[in-house]
């Protein structure tokens, strides 16, 4: 039956040639064209999942370079309260100039630093706002630290904002404690990246913006943090000068002051000699050096944390001069910090100075280049006769070799710091 059916089917098609050969040849193309479709598709899958394997590699490679290859974690805000308790604990001190507790928590405190923190702490009344940002470090129970914070000192009525940078560690008794400056370059670079990171620059924006706009809305507060920074500067100096002094000149100065029946000399000076301070200050943070004292002035480098510069000034605007290669530079202030001061001595006369200078005679102007004190004698410590404010033109007396300019302001001899009228 079968047998009969095929020799059936072979009659027909033999019957019907003309119409079967075109059918069978058209479903053979079909048959080659989803062959050929299928092949196709797959080797689009095969090059897409190859372009994208290598797109990915590119990425990774491009975080490399740009050094961002560390792992993007997070910023926490007071998640840990052990954390929140040491930084409490370590401004606390600041706040009361408790230099035994600081050193107890903080693994880099030099001498200086002591002194600075000491003088720094008869102007804190607290801080009272503290808030810690952190990211994990690069071994396990150590962190990158930011700290907010806002001081509020004893003479003005306005907290100032601030953010600072600290690596947490903790010792072998679980203790955490406060690694500032001391991390070998490994741990430096990994801040280093991990400060690059965008929710901790988008953090520092903010801080750096808020602190900024409380100094320009606020005279006396602008005014106040430009004399605390040169009065503390000025203290240090002289803390310095005095330990560097034998205990036999000492008694002859004081024997001296009796003779003299209450005069007394201007702080930085001895006799003839003018004695200054040569300040060394590190960077923090990564941050950028610029041809002036603006975040609009051209870059000339990015200083790295823990790279240090000899301080020519540091400016009532939140800027610091600082030289660079050879020539003057400028850094945000809150991103230094004071590494060592080096007592210097100036043997040179006082007889160089003109007589004309000392009989108050006026040889020319000066201009006032940012808002500075007009005070009665040549210290941050004297009466002030009022504010001279950027672009005021002063009668020049003498650029004095101190760092003072004797003016005449009002109808009378006055002294402004040199570093603020040019």
């Amino acid at each position: 039956m079968l047998k009969e059916k095929s020799i059936a089917v072979k009659d027909w098609i033999m019957d019907n040639t003309k119409i079967v050969m075109p059918v069978v040849l058209v479903v053979c193309v079909l048959i080659t064209i989803f062959v050929a479709i299928n092949a196709n598709q797959k080797e689009a899958l095969k090059k897409e999942a190859e372009e994208a394997a290598a797109a990915i590699a590119g990425q990774e490679e491009s975080a490399s370079v740009e050094g961002l290859s560390t792992p993007v974690y997070e910023l926490e805000e007071n998640a840990y309260p052990e954390i929140n308790n040491i930084i409490k604990t370590y401004y606390d001190a600041q706040a009361s100039g408790d230099v035994e507790t600081i050193a107890s928590l903080n693994t880099y405190l030099n001498d200086i630093e002591k002194i600075r923190i000491q003088e720094m702490s008869k102007y804190i009344e607290d801080y009272p706002v503290l808030n810690v940002y952190t990211k994990p470090g690069l071994d396990e129970n150590t962190y990158v630290a930011y700290v907010y914070s806002e001081v509020k000192f004893t003479d003005v009525d306005q907290e100032l904002p601030g953010l600072k940078t600290y690596y947490i560690g903790q010792d072998g008794d679980g203790q955490y404690f406060i690694n500032d400056g001391t991390y070998d370059d490994t741990v430096r670079n990994y801040i280093k990246e991990v400060t690059l990171q965008d929710d901790v620059v988008d953090l520092n924006n903010k801080v750096v913006v808020e602190y900024n706009d409380l100094l320009a809305e606020d005279d006396e507060l602008n005014e106040y943090v430009a004399y605390l920074k040169e009065k503390i500067n000025e203290d240090v100096g002289v803390i310095l000068a005095k330990e560097e002094t034998p205990d036999a000149e000492e008694a002859e100065g004081e024997a001296a002051e009796e003779e003299t029946e209450g005069e007394t000399e201007e702080p930085g000076s001895t006799d003839d000699n003018i004695v200054t301070t040569v300040t060394m200050v590190k960077a923090t943070d990564v941050v950028n050096i610029r041809t002036s004292d603006s975040e609009t002035a051209d870059k000339i480098d990015k200083a790295q944390i823990g790279q240090e510069f000899k301080l020519l000034e540091q400016r009532g605007n939140g800027w610091s001069k600082v030289e660079y290669n050879g020539k003057d530079a400028y850094i945000k202030s809150e991103y230094l910090e004071t590494v060592s001061e080096e007592t210097v001595v100036d043997t040179g006369s006082a007889e160089a100075e003109s007589t004309d200078a000392d009989s108050g005679t006026v040889s020319g102007t000066v201009t006032v280049k940012e808002n500075v004190k007009v005070r009665t004698s040549a210290s941050t410590t004297a009466d002030s006769l009022g504010t001279a404010y950027v672009g005021e033109k002063l009668d020049l007396i003498m650029k004095q070799a101190d760092g003072w300019t004797k003016v005449k302001y009002k109808g009378q001899t006055a002294f402004v710091k040199s570093d603020y009228v040019e």
